[in-house]
């Protein structure tokens, strides 16, 4: 019976396999963020006129992008954690006897659920990131033939 277990508990090791892939790439995009913000707060004392503008701008999307990040990694972390808890469960079940068959669902439901609001996190922070990227149709110079 343990054997049929551990089956059991794998579906839910490979996902948290998957969201600490997740992390991973999430605290990677942090690191850059976090980084390009301190570079603009050097840049916020040192600039006036629309460069201050722009540089003010682009310090509220970097905000925006730190806190969607934040967000999705504090989901991330819960929906592992509640994985964690329903392998457990599987096993007390197991070793114990005791039925917690329905929580163990439960836990597990809950963790999909926080998995799937976090990477929903993770999309709109790359949105923000990939708007915040656009290149202003001046520099294309579209009207020139090349």
């Amino acid at each position: 019976m343990i054997a049929q277990t551990i089956q059991l508990a794998l579906a839910p090791v490979f996902m948290l396999v998957a969201i600490g892939n997740i992390l991973n790439l999430l605290t990677a995009r942090l690191s850059r963020v976090v980084d390009r913000a301190r570079v603009l707060q050097g840049q916020h004392t040192t600039t006036q006129g629309n460069e201050h503008d722009m540089v003010v701008l682009e310090i509220r999307t970097v905000d925006q992008r730190i806190r969607l990040i934040g967000q999705a990694m504090r989901l991330l972390v819960l929906s592992a954690l509640f994985i964690g808890t329903t392998v457990f469960l599987l096993f007390c079940e197991e070793l114990l006897g005791a039925e917690v068959r329905l929580i163990a669902a439960g836990t597990f439901i809950m963790a999909l659920t926080l998995l799937m609001v976090g990477l929903v996190l993770f999309l709109r922070e790359t949105q923000v990131a990939a708007a915040s990227l656009r290149i202003p149709r001046d520099y294309l110079e579209l009207e020139r033939k090349i």
